[in-house]
């Protein structure tokens, strides 16, 4: 009996998948990390400017993306909250957001005086740029672009959108290092951008983010935010008008550890290969669940070239007789295929308090300046209907990859036992 036709798990069959759980870690830590980490212990565990280990990962990111200038810093919110205050966002300005993604994304905003002004998505769970044009209005300053999963999103329709409204575009790229369009980076869209170094991220620092950009006033803007002293000091000219501020900055202090830089500097070179192992990986499952019923694989244009964070894959109720999603998944984890997930914190941004009632926590804030939930139905559905697979980049992990589609498929021609 084939596991698609054997009985489920659930209700007593054997499941597909025996192994113990934890079928997906990340980073991979090699002798090299160890090794990395080790030197630095040794070297410097606090670097005030812009040398050693924090230079040589800025160099070398630079390098990678193609861009004159990176600047890192301890998380990939603080990036975030950095890019924004260097593009010269402030009180009362507002920056087109898509509702559908980590709530890090607009958060800053709040920190800055600024309105998050959401906009809904499509049915791919992607910024709407129709609805982003019925949200401009004359305190409109940017776009943000975000790449959600490591699926880029189109940089020519972006660029054409920013530049029809006069808007800045900016980027989020936690998800997408490595990504492209048209054979253009994620990071090289528009005016600067922000990634993450999170933990599970491609490229991983444990913990740490940076932003790049090609403007040099920009990023003299971004240290006098997130650095102070030494580091002002000796980068931002001395005739520039902000040399004045360099000793104090704007008083925060958001430099990474240089422990998770020299982590960060190892894992780089093998980040190639990692995005090239994800793609084959990537590529074998979306073949493999292509036509199981109930699923849907992500659509990608010819000129997409994820990095493929996760796999996402969209859950048809309809197509297995109105059976819920949390009953699917239930079931696909009694299979042994538990690291499918339903994304939790990365939904429609409406749906958070914060949003709905930014006053409640924020000084300044009205409840009018709040957000209905209903107001983002693609969002809401998006979020609502997504599963997401882990996405691995070894040829030995393809076994693994294939008895989670098998859990899938299983589940999927078995469902009208779960009715």
């Amino acid at each position: 009996m084939s596991p698609a036709t054997s009985p489920l798990a659930a209700l007593g069959g054997d499941p597909v998948i025996t192994e113990p759980h934890g079928h997906f870690s990340w980073p991979p830590i090699e002798a090299a990390d160890r090794a990395a980490v080790d030197l630095q212990l040794a070297t410097a565990v606090s670097i005030p400017d812009r040398s050693g280990i924090v230079a040589e990962l800025e160099d070398n990111l630079a390098a990678w993306l193609g861009v004159r200038h990176v600047l890192t810093a301890c998380t990939g919110t603080a990036a975030l909250h950095s890019m924004y205050a260097a593009a010269g966002i402030g009180p009362g300005d507002e920056v087109l957001v898509p509702a559908y993604t980590f709530h890090a994304t607009a958060t800053p905003l709040f920190h800055l005086g600024a309105r998050p002004r959401l906009v809904d998505v499509d049915a791919e769970g992607r910024l709407d740029l129709a609805a982003a044009a019925d949200r401009v209005t004359s305190r409109t300053r940017a776009v943000v672009a975000v790449h959600l999963w490591g699926i880029p999103e189109d940089h020519h329709a972006l660029a054409s959108f920013a530049h029809r409204h006069d808007l800045l575009l900016l980027e989020d790229g936690a998800h997408a290092h490595g990504a492209s369009w048209a054979g253009r980076l994620v990071g090289t869209y528009g005016a600067a951008a922000a990634f993450s170094l999170n933990g599970p991220k491609t490229l991983s620092a444990g913990e740490g983010g940076f932003v790049a950009t090609d403007d040099t006033e920009l990023y003299y803007r971004l240290l006098m935010h997130s650095q102070y002293n030494k580091r002002c000091r000796s980068e931002i000219p001395a005739h520039h008008p902000l040399a004045p501020y360099a000793v104090t900055g704007t008083g925060l202090k958001l430099r990474i550890h240089p422990l998770a830089a020299a982590l960060a500097n190892a894992q780089l070179p093998r980040l190639d290969s990692y995005l090239t192992g994800r793609a084959e990986i990537a590529a074998h499952l979306r073949g493999a669940l292509s036509h199981v019923p109930g699923i849907h694989v992500p659509t990608l244009d010819d000129r997409a070239r994820p990095s493929w964070y996760a796999l996402p894959l969209r859950y048809v109720a309809e197509a297995l007789n109105g059976l819920p999603l949390h009953r699917f998944l239930a079931a696909v984890h009694a299979e042994g295929a538990c690291e499918v997930d339903v994304p939790g914190s990365t939904r429609s941004m409406a749906d958070h308090p914060l949003f709905q009632r930014p006053g409640d926590l924020l000084p300044g804030y009205a409840e009018s300046d709040g957000v209905a939930a209903e107001d983002y139905p693609a969002a809401r559905l998006v979020h609502g209907t997504t599963l997401k697979l882990p996405v691995w980049h070894r040829e030995q992990d393809l076994p693994l990859a294939n008895a989670y589609t098998a859990a899938l498929t299983k589940v999927a021609l078995n469902h009208k036992d779960l009715l």
